[in-house]
């Protein structure tokens, strides 16, 4: 897992009201990743999901419903 550190403004996370881990829609290759982590028996931070602070976190539940690169560009306007 990556540590809590918010993926729009960079801000370590210590204070988890309001703030935390988002998983976005899978992507087909997200659904790959998970199947040879479970394969190989790893674990590891999945590419669907990120951490976001207090002033971000809102935003990006709302936007949980895409995939996590296509909600990023969303932050940008």
């Amino acid at each position: 897992m990556k540590p809590p550190i918010c993926r729009i403004c960079h801000t370590r996370i210590k204070n988890f009201a309001n703030a935390g881990l988002v998983n976005f829609k899978k992507r087909p290759s997200d659904i790959e990743w998970e199947k040879e982590m479970e394969r190989e028996g790893k674990v590891g931070h999945p590419p669907y999901a990120d951490w976001f602070c207090k002033k971000h976190y809102t935003k990006a539940k709302e936007l949980s419903y895409l995939p996590i690169h296509e909600a990023l560009k969303k932050f940008n306007k």
